[in-house]
């Protein structure tokens, strides 16, 4: 069994408060929770600041190629957005034989 884990680092484009933070970074969240319902997302980091988000998304999967696709399939998702700049993205695979 292999876990996949993926952290978008995302600056928001005009965004002026947290309120409108919420605004921009819920509907992608909930977005990709609807598209790839087999994966766990939430906005992981950067809560205090208005212009930045971390999104982190994790899928466990049987193989590590369908762990690879998902998470490409999500980050590409995401980076489509044109109301943020997708910063970076890092990914790591584990396996049930690593410790």
């Amino acid at each position: 069994m292999y876990v996949g884990a993926l952290t978008l680092d995302i600056l928001l484009g005009d965004v002026h408060s947290l309120k409108q933070k919420r605004s921009v970074v819920r509907p992608i969240v909930a977005e990709v929770q609807r598209r790839f319902p087999a994966v766990a997302v939430a906005e992981t980091g950067h809560l205090d600041l208005h212009r930045r988000t971390e999104i982190g998304i994790a899928v466990v999967s049987a193989t590590a190629a369908n762990c690879d696709a998902v998470l490409n399939d999500c980050e590409r998702l995401v980076a489509f957005h044109p109301e943020i700049e997708l910063l970076s993205a890092r990914r790591r695979l584990y396996n049930e034989d690593e410790d």
